[in-house]
């Protein structure tokens, strides 16, 4: 009877964005009569701020390369790719701070769980002037242009109420869909990856004001380029120039990939292996002289990310007159040909009914003692007894 290599169907459940209704900035305290002297120098001094911020955002729009802004937390990493054509003041005062270490030390004073983030004010530094945090580091950006859509991702400068002049270093990133501040803040970048560290964060608890009374730090803020995403646009030849390695709980399999035959799989092999989706998995079914297989997101350790589910996708079939003998690496799937997505299998004996029924796309060129053992493993059925772990894909250059 023929064998089927079914790939294990999982359903990744949607994050349904919360709106919450948020105040559209942070409460001041009332101003203070000042000499008009004072307030003239108050205002020379924010001229100059704005003058220098100008300056530098025409070096930074000069630059041509992208720019991504990678925030280490005390709750983890987000990354933000910065958008100087929609607002170059902003962006370019926001890299200039990150570069001076000016958000190190900073926390996210003002949360709205699952709506809002709020960070960047250098009082938050210091918890004695827990009193003053969401006043400070404004006043520094002359307006920019309005976003037209708060959209879920968003970071945008907070503002003063009624003060259009009033951005500086504050920030705020929202989680979901904010229609309600639509046209009516400057958005200087929106979230390329984190957004779970950020619900996260949005969960702090909080007090009567809405401050936030456990301390989420920036530790550091760090600006780069974009990195080019991996193996997008390799030509097949490029893409040969390359093996995965499998670090199993067996020992390390190395695979060697067909780029010639199934070159779609190997470039989305590839991308999956380097974004980390297979960090995590097991061999969920050994059946000996058949197959062992793993990939299955059923068998992952922890969720994937927003980002990682972004890659995961059905592969169109590229079946080839690659035989399935041992050691050969090919693609497992449902009954649809175009349902593979991330499960696959290596033979451990020759299966002709596979041949042209399944996208081989590798072999393995080292570690089959790694296989035997796996295929040798102890099993209810195909089963094994034990996780049998696959700890992480990593893709490397050839020797």
């Amino acid at each position: 009877m023929k064998r089927r290599l079914l790939v294990s169907v999982v359903i990744l459940a949607a994050v349904i964005p919360l709106r919450a209704d948020l105040p559209p900035s942070p409460k001041l305290p009332p101003p203070l009569k000042l000499r008009r002297s004072v307030v003239a120098l108050a205002e020379a001094g924010r001229r100059t701020a704005v003058a220098l911020a100008e300056a530098v955002s025409r070096t930074v729009h000069a630059q041509t390369s992208p720019k991504q802004a990678v925030i280490e937390t005390t709750a983890g990493t987000f990354v933000i790719d910065l958008a100087p054509d929609a607002a170059p003041n902003q962006t370019a005062h926001f890299m200039k701070l990150a570069a001076e270490g000016a958000y190190d030390g900073t926390i996210f004073h003002r949360v709205v769980k699952y709506g809002m983030v709020q960070g960047g004010d250098p009082l938050t530094k210091d918890p004695a002037k827990r009193a003053l945090y969401g006043t400070g580091g404004l006043n520094a950006i002359n307006a920019e242009a309005r976003a037209p859509k708060m959209t879920r991702g968003s970071v945008a400068a907070v503002l003063v109420p009624g003060r259009p002049d009033s951005a500086g270093a504050q920030f705020f990133i929202v989680l979901a869909d904010q229609p309600s501040l639509d046209n009516q803040y400057t958005v200087f970048g929106h979230l390329a990856d984190g957004i779970e560290v950020l619900q996260k964060v949005s969960e702090a608890p909080v007090d009567e004001k809405g401050v936030a009374t456990e301390r989420i730090e920036i530790r550091h803020a760090t600006i780069r380029d974009t990195p080019a995403e991996p193996f997008l646009t390799d030509t097949p030849q490029e893409l040969a120039g390359y093996r995965a390695v499998l670090d199993t709980s067996a020992g390390p399999i190395a695979i060697e990939f067909f780029t010639d035959k199934a070159p779609n799989t190997v470039r989305q092999f590839m991308r999956l292996a380097a974004a980390g989706v297979y960090n995590g998995m097991a061999f969920h079914r050994v059946a000996p002289g058949f197959v062992i297989q793993t990939g299955a997101l059923s068998s992952r350790t922890g969720p994937l990310t927003e980002k990682q589910q972004k890659l995961v996708h059905n592969l169109p079939p590229e079946f080839n007159d690659a035989k399935h003998v041992k050691g050969v690496v090919s693609m497992a799937r449902g009954d649809a040909a175009d349902s593979a997505t991330t499960s696959f299998f290596i033979c451990t004996g020759t299966s002709t009914a596979l041949d042209g029924q399944y996208t081989a796309f590798g072999r393995v060129v080292d570690g089959l003692a790694a296989v035997d053992a796996i295929e040798a493993s102890p099993r209810d059925g195909e089963t094994p007894r034990s996780r049998i772990e696959l700890k992480s894909v990593r893709v490397e250059r050839r020797d």
